[in-house]
């Protein structure tokens, strides 16, 4: 059985996502580069900042700058209480208890987070990992050290050509000694939507003790996801690709797990007492929170939440099924250009990562950005899944709420002058 996260079948529902309304909330398009718009098809990599956002950062700079939590004058108190705020909307984004979001820098940190406190107080040798060929570096590196350096075993879970995983192929995968399952949720390359809750339900029939970390990085910015549904035991997701400052993540984990996991930093605010002694530490969340955090980062990541709310996560999800269809459809028409992932936009997310037979990537997009068409090349954090797909680094474009299909035309168009380029 091949496992997809098709997120709707049939006729797509209406959405409230009008990018040509929403583009105007984006001061950066109004900037002009050699007298050209800006075609932003990088939104898989960072998004950009509505207007909203970047007065909630100013206005934290401008208004009431200090320190949170301990003072007790005016402008610390309102900081503290924009601060947990954010906590508040971020949690009632995913479904969770407040007391469960642990701010960080990023989703790379919310991954090590896991990996520095929980893996490595719980995990020993003869123990055993299970990721996806399909991950990030950011979760799929520290499991592969963790067995290099602690004797516990590394096991990857192998797609198809598409990117797609067989849920038989976890009847052999998960053991009695399977302890984690480090899985992405939408992958930054193919594209593919694993569906989360169905997998996380057929490993825990085969083991019931083992636990579950998801990478939602691609996937809390751009669907809806709530913790409830995923059953999941750990989330980790970043702010800037949600529309937020960068600097600033999310690591979901269930109460239960971050009352037993240690710090993985020491210093000020995540103590309670501290005696010559011994330390008491802060109740969770803040355990996890030492020192002066990003609190500009943080109020600007509620207000990007308060953003994305208000437009409806189902109908983010329905525009950008919409932009992928039309942008699939385009690209599927030009000749010598090959695609990697599911070949429909209901398997995937909103990113194509493609080729052009005989062009270096570089190539192609040195060309596009002189239209000022941003595409990203390389890699993508996600070597080995080029490995396996037999491929070297691709072209990747990703769209979000402002993407319009005059950026799709774009894109296409300057394909085309690369291609009349390299004859």
């Amino acid at each position: 059985m091949t496992l997809t996260g098709k997120t709707h079948s049939g006729n797509l529902p209406p959405s409230t996502v009008d990018p040509g309304k929403i583009r105007k909330d984006f001061p950066i398009f109004s900037r002009l580069i050699n007298g050209k718009p800006l075609v932003y098809l990088d939104s898989t990599a960072t998004t950009l900042k509505p207007a909203k956002v970047i007065e909630a950062v100013t206005g934290y700079y401008s208004r009431y700058t200090a320190n949170v939590f301990r003072g007790i004058y005016a402008i610390s108190e309102e900081a503290t209480a924009k601060f947990e705020e954010s906590r508040g909307l971020v949690a009632g984004m995913i479904g969770a208890d407040p007391a469960e979001i642990v701010f960080v820098r990023n989703a790379s940190e919310a991954l090590n987070v896991v990996y520095s406190s929980w893996a490595k107080t719980f995990l020993h040798a003869g123990d055993e990992i299970i990721t996806t060929i399909l991950e990030h570096h950011s979760n799929f590196v520290p499991w592969q050290q963790m067995a290099l350096q602690s004797k516990t075993g590394f096991r990857i879970w192998q797609s198809d050509p598409k990117g797609n995983l067989s849920l038989n192929d976890l009847e052999s995968l998960v053991t009695k000694r399977t302890k984690l399952l480090a899985m992405t949720a939408v992958s930054n390359v193919t594209g593919t939507i694993l569906p989360v809750a169905g997998i996380v339900k057929r490993v825990r029939e085969i083991n019931p003790g083992i636990k579950v970390l998801v990478d939602a990085a691609q996937a809390v910015p751009h669907m809806p996801v709530k913790v409830g549904d995923w059953n999941a035991d750990f989330i980790a997701f970043s702010g800037h690709k949600m529309l937020g400052p960068t600097g600033i993540g999310v690591l979901w984990a269930r109460r239960e797990l971050l009352e037993v996991m240690p710090p993985y930093q020491y210093g000020g605010e995540m103590i309670r007492e501290v005696h010559r002694d011994r330390t008491v530490f802060h109740d969770i969340p803040h355990k996890f929170e030492a020192g002066t955090p990003h609190i500009a980062g943080v109020i600007g990541l509620g207000a990007a939440v308060r953003y994305l709310t208000s437009l409806g996560m189902q109908s983010v999800r329905t525009h950008e099924q919409a932009i992928t269809t039309y942008a699939l459809k385009r690209l599927q028409q030009v000749p010598g250009l090959k695609i990697y992932g599911p070949e429909t936009a209901d398997l995937r997310g909103g990113v194509i990562a493609f080729t052009l037979d005989g062009i270096h990537p570089h190539d192609t997009a040195q060309i596009l950005d002189t239209d000022n068409v941003c595409v990203r090349v390389g890699f993508h954090c996600a070597q080995p899944l080029h490995e396996y797909l037999g491929c070297g680094p691709t072209v990747r474009a990703s769209f979000y709420i402002y993407s319009t299909e005059d950026d799709i035309d774009a894109l296409i168009k300057g394909i085309e002058k690369v291609k009349k380029v390299f004859g």
